[in-house]
């Protein structure tokens, strides 16, 4: 499942992509522009939000996300550049994901391991 935050959250545990940061033929580059638009998170329940803070340098990179020790399960967001503050701010933002403790990868590399979302809760991860 390929799925970006325009389009409905696949949410964890759902299969996902391989970690390219290309779009293919007839694909949009969905992180080639700005994303002024603000974010709404489905949060409340048994479900939280996760929000990774990363470099200029990380745009378009998929960021995937797996929960703890089912690293096959994994669901992807793009790193995309949003405006916080009025400054450029370059975020990918996973909302709702099952309260519960989790694994971050990178060109199919785990970067994160053991990151926990909490139920009606935003957890951020800072990689700048």
């Amino acid at each position: 499942m390929h799925t970006h935050e325009s389009a409905p959250p696949g949410g964890a545990g759902t299969p996902g992509g391989t970690g390219s940061t290309l779009a293919g033929a007839g694909e949009e580059n969905h992180a080639a522009r700005s994303h002024p638009e603000h974010v709404v998170l489905d949060i409340g329940g048994e479900l939280g939000a996760l929000i990774v803070h990363a470099d200029a340098a990380m745009l378009g990179t998929e960021v995937e996300i797996s929960p703890t020790g089912e690293d096959e399960l994994r669901s992807h967001k793009d790193v995309l550049q949003r405006q916080i503050n009025g400054r450029p701010a370059y975020t990918a933002v996973f909302d709702k994901v099952s309260a519960g403790s989790y694994t971050l990868w990178v060109n199919n590399r785990p970067r994160a391991r053991d990151v926990a979302v909490i139920a009606g809760a935003v957890a951020e991860l800072d990689w700048r």
